[in-house]
């Protein structure tokens, strides 16, 4: 997929790193309308979310690997007992989890919880 950057220099290479490479950057830009003007052949043209100040400063504990395995998976909409057979853990252990990061992202609930971290910049959709 070719695709558009449209941010700062500092959210973009975030966004770059994130990508790992998964899709071709045929343009970067600081503003939408700037990229819009261009008229490259993209497929998509990508903001790369700012990090918010608060986040920025926050001193809050930050997600393990596994429990990033265990939100991507709560992405795709997966049960617990479908993310444990995925995983190779038990659904409790799976349950844990997604309370550790609930309470790490503030978040309220799995839905809750997928959002704050695709607007945190921690998974992408």
């Amino acid at each position: 997929m070719r695709v558009v950057l449209v941010g700062s220099e500092a959210d973009r290479a975030r966004l770059r790193a994130r990508m790992n490479g998964s899709m071709t950057v045929v343009g970067e830009f600081e503003s939408l309308g700037a990229a819009r003007s261009a008229e490259l052949a993209a497929d998509a043209i990508l903001l790369a979310p700012p990090v918010p100040v608060a986040s920025a400063f926050s001193r809050t504990e930050p997600l393990t690997p596994r429990e990033v395995q265990v939100l991507e998976l709560l992405a795709e909409g997966l049960p617990n007992k479908a993310i444990a057979a995925r995983l190779g853990v038990s659904d409790q252990t799976v349950k844990f989890h997604v309370a550790a990061i609930s309470g790490k992202l503030g978040a309220a609930n799995r839905t809750d919880a997928v959002r704050r971290a695709v607007r945190r910049g921690l998974i992408a959709l």
